[in-house]
C-alpha cells in the first residue's frame, strides 16, 4: 500500500479543494515518469516487445503537456500494471513504477509510487550482496531530478510516508 488512508489536501488540486496548483500537479507527473523511465530498460530486458510500461510514460508525458485528458492517461495504468504480470521482480518493479508514474494525472499522491517501485526495480536488479546500495543510489538519483518547486514538497512526502512505501526513502 502506498497511498495513506486519508488525502493529504497538498496533493488534491485546488479545484477539488486541495491547494496543489496545475503547474505542481504536471512537475509531480513529469518527476514520477522521470523515476519510471530510469529503471524501463529492466522491464523492457525482460519483455521486450511489451511497449505498455513505455507507452505509458509517453501518454504520462502528453496529460502533461496538454495533448491527452487525464481519463486516457489514467487508463494508461492498468496496462502498464498488467504488463508486468508473472515477470522476475525487477521487471514487474519497473512496469509497476509506470503505472503508477502515469496514475499520476489521476491523483497526484501516486508520484511516491512510482518513485518506490523504481527504487524496488533497482534493488531486485541488483547483485544478492548490494541491493541497498542500489537502492540508496536510485534514491539519490531521484532527489537529484526533482523539481524545485515541488522539491520540498515530495521530501516531505517521502518522510510521511515512507513507512507506507516500503521504507526506501531513507537516503
Amino acid at each position: 500500500m502506498i497511498l495513506p488512508k486519508e488525502r493529504d489536501s497538498r496533493f488534491i488540486t485546488i479545484r477539488r479543494g486541495g491547494t496543489l496548483t496545475d503547474t505542481n500537479h504536471h512537475l509531480l507527473a513529469w518527476w514520477a515518469a522521470a523515476c519510471a523511465e530510469h529503471v524501463l530498460p529492466l522491464f523492457e530486458q525482460a519483455s521486450p516487445t511489451d511497449q505498455r510500461p513505455r507507452q505509458a510514460l509517453e501518454l504520462a508525458r502528453a496529460w502533461v503537456r496538454g495533448e491527452i485528458p487525464m481519463r486516457q492517461a489514467h487508463q494508461a495504468s492498468f496496462a502498464a500494471n498488467a504488463a508486468g504480470k508473472g515477470l522476475p521482480d525487477a521487471a514487474r518493479f519497473a512496469a509497476l513504477a509506470a503505472g503508477q508514474a502515469v496514475a499520476v494525472a489521476h491523483v497526484a499522491a501516486h508520484e511516491l509510487g512510482a518513485a518506490a517501485y523504481a527504487i524496488r526495480a533497482a534493488r531486485a536488479a541488483a547483485a544478492e550482496t548490494e541491493p541497498d546500495a542500489a537502492g540508496q543510489r536510485e534514491c539519490l538519483w531521484q532527489r537529484e531530478q526533482l523539481p524545485e518547486p515541488i522539491r520540498e514538497l515530495v521530501l516531505d512526502d517521502q518522510r510521511r510516508r515512507n513507512a507506507l512505501c516500503w521504507s526506501l526513502f531513507n537516503c
